[in-house]
C-alpha cells in the first residue's frame, strides 16, 4: 500500500466485452471509498469500447487509444505492453485489474509483472482445454493466470481448473461473473427508460408476431469456412415464416465478407451495425433463442431463460452445457439446422433449457470482488476471508445513446 494514502489500483480493459463485464467493478470500487481508482484503457477495439464507457459514464483516466486497422495480434501486443508499461512507472499502482482472456489482459500482465505489481484476474480460470480453441483467448488467459495472484473465479469448474494448474486455493474466489451483474442492472435500466434502447424498437416493431432469433458470429476460429457454414444455415432458417432473425455483425472485415452475400435482402433477417448495451440487452429480452460463437451470451442468456445454440466446436463455458442452458452445436450447416429447428419445434426440448437457473451468477460479483480487494488490501476491516458486506450496494448510471 503506498504510505498516507488509499491504496491504488488501476482497473485495465481494452475491449467492449471487457469494458462491459468490468464497469460494475469500476462502480462498486469508487462507490466503495476504499481504493484511490484510477481506469486505463487500451482501447484495442476503439469505436465498440467507446459505447460502453458513453453509456456508463466512465471517464478513462488513461486512454493508450492503440487500435490500428488491420493491426497485427504481434504488433498490437507489444503496443500494449510497452505503452502501458510507461502508465504504470508514472502510476505506480498497488494492484492491476485485468478481466478475461484478451491481448490486453495477458500483456498488461506481464507489463505487471517486469515490475513486480500484483495482478487480480477478472472472469479466472475458463479453459477449453486447446490453446487454438478459441484462439488466442486461451493461451490469453492461461498467461494472465500464471502472473495473477488473486483469481476471481466465476464457477466453481472454474476454480477447479485454476487448481489443477497449481494455483493456490488461498489465491482463488468464486465470485459469479461480473456480467450478469451488467446485464440485470442495464436490464432495470432499460425497464425504467424505454429510450435507452430505442435503436432497436422499430426493428421488434417490424418483427412484431415473429419469434427472434438473436444471431453473434465473429469467432477467428471460425474464419472462412465456419462463418460460411453458419451463413449458409441462417439463410435455410430463414425458410421458416414464423421467425425472424436479427444479427448485429461485427465490424471484422472477414465476418461481413462471409455474412452480407449470402443473408443480405432475405425478408426476414437483419443485418444490423453493432448495438451498444442497452440496445443488445433488450435485444436478448425479446429473442425466443440465440446462435452464437461469442462467450458472454453464453453467460447473459440464462438470465432471461432464453436457450443457446454454440456453434463453435469447444466452450471455456461447460457449466452451460451441464446446465442445460445452452448447447454446443459446432459450425456444421446441417447440425445448426438442425438444432435450431428442433428447439423451434419441440415445445418440451425449449422449455427443458429455458427453465434452467443461469449457472453464472447472481449478479453480485462486483461486490464480492470488492469485498476480496479490502481484505487483501485493508485488511483491519475484518478478519473473514472475504467480506461481502463491507461494500455498499451499487446505483450504476447509464446515459441515453445517441443513436
Amino acid at each position: 500500500m503506498q504510505h498516507g494514502s488509499c491504496p491504488k489500483i488501476l482497473v485495465s480493459f481494452g475491449t467492449r466485452p471487457e469494458a462491459i463485464k468490468m464497469f460494475p467493478v469500476v462502480h462498486a470500487l469508487k462507490a466503495d471509498g476504499a481504493f484511490d481508482t484510477r481506469v486505463v484503457v487500451t482501447a484495442q477495439h476503439r469505436e465498440m469500447l467507446d459505447q460502453v464507457l458513453q453509456m456508463t459514464e466512465i471517464v478513462p483516466d488513461v486512454d493508450l487509444d492503440l487500435m490500428q486497422e488491420g493491426q497485427s495480434l504481434d504488433a498490437l501486443s507489444s503496443r500494449i505492453i510497452t505503452r502501458f508499461g510507461s502508465v504504470l512507472d508514472v502510476e505506480r499502482p498497488d494492484r492491476v485489474l485485468v478481466h478475461g482472456d484478451t491481448l490486453t489482459a495477458m500483456m498488461v500482465s506481464l507489463a505487471c509483472y517486469f515490475r513486480k505489481i500484483p495482478v487480480g484476474h477478472v472472469e479466472a480460470g475458463l479453459r477449453s482445454g486447446n490453446i487454438y480453441s478459441p484462439w488466442p483467448e486461451e493461451l490469453n488467459r492461461k498467461v494472465t493466470a500464471i502472473i495473477a495472484d488473486l483469481h476471481f473465479a466465476p464457477t466453481q469448474r472454474a476454480r477447479q481448473a485454476l487448481l489443477a494448474e497449481t494455483i493456490a486455493d488461498e489465491n482463488i474466489f468464486v465470485t459469479g461473473n461480473t456480467v450478469v451483474d451488467a446485464l440485470l442492472e442495464t436490464r432495470r435500466h432499460v425497464i425504467a427508460n424505454p429510450a435507452l434502447a430505442s435503436a432497436i424498437e422499430p426493428l421488434l416493431k417490424r418483427f412484431e408476431g415473429k419469434r427472434i432469433v438473436a444471431v453473434t458470429a465473429h469467432r477467428r476460429e471460425n474464419f472462412g469456412e465456419g462463418l460460411t457454414a453458419i451463413a449458409k444455415a441462417l439463410a435455410k432458417l430463414a425458410q421458416r415464416d414464423d421467425i425472424a432473425i436479427i444479427f448485429p455483425v461485427h465490424p471484422n472485415p472477414a465476418v461481413r465478407k462471409a455474412m452480407r452475400p449470402l443473408l443480405e435482402g432475405i425478408h426476414n433477417i437483419a443485418l444490423i451495425e453493432p448495438l451498444d448495451y442497452p440496445n443488445f440487452v433488450r435485444m436478448l429480452d425479446a429473442s425466443e433463442l440465440i446462435l452464437t460463437d461469442s462467450g458472454g451470451i453464453q453467460e447473459e442468456a440464462p438470465s432471461f431463460q432464453t436457450p443457446v445454440l454454440i456453434m463453435r466446436e469447444t466452450t471455456e463455458r461447460p457449466e452451460a452445457i451441464e446446465a442445460g442452458t445452452a448447447r454446443l452445436v459446432g459450425t456444421s450447416e446441417a447440425a445448426i439446422l438442425a438444432a435450431a429447428n428442433q428447439l423451434l419445434d419441440n415445445k418440451h426440448d425449449f422449455e427443458a433449457m429455458a427453465s434452467k437457473v443461469n449457472p453464472f451468477g447472481d449478479g453480485t460479483a462486483a461486490q464480492k470482488i470488492v469485498g476480496i480487494l479490502r481484505e487483501r488490501h485493508l485488511p483491519q476491516v475484518g478478519s473473514s476471508r472475504v467480506r461481502v458486506d463491507a461494500t455498499p450496494q451499487v446505483n450504476l448510471t447509464f446515459r441515453t445513446s445517441a443513436a
